[in-house]
């Protein structure tokens, strides 16, 4: 979508979609796939691909893998060898990022050097924990933010790391330590968050014959691994975009998403369980999910191990007669926005009640928006955000900054009009 005002029309969208493929485990299936010893189909990649998974790609395709693109996915031929790079470019994709460093530090020689960049939001992001450990494990990283240089050498060893900044510095590691000479150790020093995300590379490590081994502290991972192609990986349906078309479908009319694994290991799956606490009526049938409008109500919800769907159930709460509560939400303001605050922003524009709070944002219901200009705020979660508001609002929603959408679903407009909504684009720089 290449535009940057996006105006919706209010109405009530529903009937069927299918979930588009799940960025979170594309991540892992890539990356998993590059460092294997044989040649990998990746499943469901096909098509228009978010600009995180994009990142990856081009990262990876920088380390040296060689991707085909097929009819029904990516062919993924494994990494040999590392060459010394200027410049791999992580987008603004913070998983891209904190994924790529340690299998870089694992992979690389010693003295060889890597440069990573980025750039909206992702130099701000955290990572200093990351490249602490890396750092007290043989590797030469520097500056702090990047664009930052990396040289190889990781040595295996305890690991000490927090699990309530980001779960992705688990996962990078998760990636990495396996294929070191000796075994290692990852140990938290604080409860893990987000938990989902560390099982969901648990489970992909598991497809390609790779393990470790959950004990009281945290990770045991035996070295001398290899990673073994399965052949083909199918990436699953994506729970935190289906989230979006299921909560309208507890405020409109009747929305049904496909391909959605109801055993999956993300987190968001969560949304079917915290919507039937709103009220909504809900029926799950082999791999479908339909919602339907109801009373609702607000609730409290503890959003620790789901920080993602904060911007969307923020919306239903406006939507739900009472006040709601998201607690355990400190995280959120290290996003691709501070979403507390851009959250609490979009719902004002809009007409609604909220009241933010260090790590805590208070939504009072009153059941309808009315409407109004908002932005974005360069974050795709708000985007998502403000195309449900529309179900609620009396008047148009007139939203700046709608390409930042890419980053995780380009086609979210399309699929819009399927459930026929109505909406309109106008062009970044054209005047009106």
């Amino acid at each position: 979508m290449n535009a940057d005002s996006l105006t919706i029309m209010p109405g009530l969208p529903g009937g069927t979609l299918a979930a588009i493929p799940a960025k979170a485990e594309a991540h892992r299936a890539l990356i998993a796939a590059a460092l294997a010893d044989r040649p990998t189909l990746v499943q469901g990649l096909s098509g228009e691909l978010s600009a995180d998974i994009s990142a990856t790609l081009q990262v990876l395709t920088a380390l040296g893998a060689t991707l085909e693109s097929t009819s029904n996915g990516l062919r993924v031929l494994p990494l040999k060898s590392i060459p010394d790079l200027a410049c791999a470019d992580c987008g603004e994709s913070g998983s891209t990022l904190r994924f790529i460093l340690p299998v870089i530090a694992a992979r690389a020689g010693r003295g060889q050097e890597i440069t990573l960049c980025g750039r909206g939001r992702l130099p701000e992001r955290p990572l200093q924990e990351l490249l602490t450990a890396l750092r007290q494990h043989g590797v030469t990283v520097a500056p702090e933010r990047l664009p930052l240089s990396i040289s190889g050498g990781l040595t295996a060893g305890d690991y000490e790391m927090p699990g309530n900044v980001s779960s992705q510095y688990i996962s990078g590691l998760l990636f990495a330590l396996p294929m070191l000479e000796h075994d290692s150790q990852i140990r938290l020093t604080a409860s893990l968050e987000s938990a989902g995300y560390v099982d969901m590379t648990l489970q992909t490590l598991e497809k390609f014959a790779v393990r470790a081994e959950k004990n009281s502290a945290g990770w045991a991972i035996p070295g001398r691994q290899q990673y073994r192609s399965p052949g083909v990986f199918v990436v699953g349906g994506d729970w935190s975009n289906a989230a979006l078309w299921l909560a309208a479908g507890a405020m409109g009319r009747p929305v049904a998403v496909t391909g959605l694994d109801l055993c999956s290991r993300q987190g968001d799956r969560a949304v079917v369980e915290i919507l039937r606490r709103f009220g909504a009526r809900i029926e799950c049938s082999g791999d479908s999910v339909r919602v339907s409008p109801a009373a609702l109500t607000g609730i409290t919800l503890d959003v620790r191990d789901t920080p993602d769907l904060l911007p969307v159930l923020a919306v239903v709460a406006a939507g739900a007669s009472g006040v709601t509560r998201f607690t355990h939400a400190a995280r959120l303001r290290l996003k691709e926005s501070d979403r507390l605050a851009t959250v609490a922003a979009l719902l004002r524009a809009l007409g609604g009640e909220v009241q933010e709070y260090p790590d805590a944002l208070e939504v009072t219901g009153h059941g309808t928006l009315a409407g109004g200009c908002c932005d974005a705020a360069n974050d795709h979660r708000l985007v998502m955000a403000a195309t449900l508001a529309s179900v609620l609002a009396q008047g148009e929603v007139v939203l700046s900054g709608a390409q930042a959408v890419q980053k995780s679903y380009p086609g979210l407009l399309d699929d819009f009009r399927r459930l026929g909504g109505e909406c309109s684009l106008r062009p970044a720089g054209r005047a009106d």
